[in-house]
């Protein structure tokens, strides 16, 4: 048996283990994928410092986001075609967040369906919400989170127009997967991914297929998809959505301190840096870059948290330590779910609580709460490079 020690242990395993379009889907960026390197080399400029001499016992990663207790303060980001990543992949990814006391936030572009994952999750789950031009759609969608029990909603902004993503072209990317003879091939090399597929009903957009209109097979799926995303989205469209929601807000995809303010401003519970994981404006700063910014922009008027770069539990200490209330990954759970399922989720969660804990503890600290800038060396000039 694989030993598992990091987040790159269960990325290895995910890539031998599931169809290369879907990990390229995981593992890639738009155009260049600059954004989506930087992500996280500039992470690995920031550095920790270390303090000994200091009582160690007691420590806690637990702490709240949104006002949701959390094992630790990272959430599971909204991910599409989980369940292309392993059969039933939502589910189980729900479930391994909902047993370790992290939040889970399902994508409007799942396999499987609201419905479902409330189903199968032993506790409520967040809801993201893709804006598209149909009104209808996009109430409905609301109402089934709502019967669902979804405790927060999380609005993207950055995917009014989608960024190209190359090696998603080139892999004829499709939900179920289009059955020409390179794929063939390749998922021939996948015993266990295939034969979980064969055992689940769960292939299509389950949130879409059924419930928009006219969209009843593949065919009128991608048809449908191809012009709906909302690129008229404002700020007025996101009133109406929030006030129909009526419940926990968090706008997703804030990257400039002055969207950031008129965040703020409109009262979400939850901004979210991010840059899409560097999939939407290739040639954008890093997520990490742009946080103390945002930070000071917000002014505490709202929490902030980060998304887009985080692959351990070092990345989230050093985000909380430049001030953001939590962390959200995506990739490095989807490593996870393609390498081990369910379990394999939960490992990567184990995996960054383990190494958040240990990092904080020889930084001198034994609270997340309590770390700050102090906690960190960070190279001059590396917030006031680009203006």
């Amino acid at each position: 048996m694989t030993v598992i020690t990091c987040i790159d242990d269960l990325k290895a395993l995910h890539r031998k283990r599931t169809p290369k379009m879907f990990f390229d889907y995981c593992e890639s960026g738009s155009y260049t994928e600059q954004t989506f390197r930087e992500n996280v080399s500039d992470f690995a400029q920031i550095r920790l410092r270390q303090k000994v001499a200091v009582d160690m016992s007691g420590r806690s990663t637990a702490s709240t986001m949104a006002g949701q207790p959390v094992t630790m303060p990272l959430a599971l980001s909204p991910v599409g075609l989980l369940g292309m990543q392993r059969a039933d992949g939502e589910i189980k990814a729900a479930r391994a967040a909902a047993k370790f006391g992290v939040p889970f936030t399902l994508s409007t572009m799942s396999i499987c369906s609201i419905e479902d994952v409330a189903a199968h999750s032993p506790a409520p789950f967040w809801f993201q919400l893709y804006v598209m031009r149909d009104e209808d759609f996009v109430d409905a969608i609301l109402a089934r989170a709502k019967r669902a029990g979804c405790s927060a909603l999380v609005l993207t902004l950055d995917l009014q127009i989608l960024g190209q993503r190359h090696k998603d072209l080139k892999n004829g990317l499709s939900a179920p997967p289009k059955l020409t003879p390179r794929n063939l091939l390749n998922m021939a090399t996948k015993t266990r991914w295939g034969l979980e597929m064969l055992g689940t009903k769960r292939r299509f957009f389950g949130n879409i297929v059924g419930h928009a209109k006219g969209v009843t097979d593949a065919s009128s799926l991608f048809s449908w998809t191809a012009e709906q995303f909302d690129p008229c989205l404002d700020w007025s469209k996101i009133a109406r959505i929030r006030d129909q929601w009526g419940g926990k807000f968090i706008l997703k995809g804030v990257l400039d301190a002055e969207d950031a303010r008129a965040a703020a401003d409109f009262g979400a519970d939850a901004i979210i840096v991010s840059n899409h994981g560097g999939r939407q404006l290739d040639g954008a700063l890093s997520s990490i870059r742009m946080l103390p910014e945002i930070l000071k922009a917000v002014d505490g008027k709202t929490e902030v948290w980060l998304d887009s770069g985080i692959r351990s539990g070092q990345d989230i200490l050093k985000a909380l330590a430049l001030g953001a209330k939590g962390a959200m990954a995506g990739r490095a759970y989807v490593y996870g779910l393609g390498a081990m399922g369910e379990a394999g989720v939960t490992r990567a969660l184990e995996v960054m609580q383990k190494e958040l804990d240990i990092s904080m503890a020889l930084c001198g600290e034994k609270r997340v709460q309590d770390l700050s800038r102090d906690n960190l060396l960070i190279p001059n000039g590396f917030f006031d490079t680009y203006a």
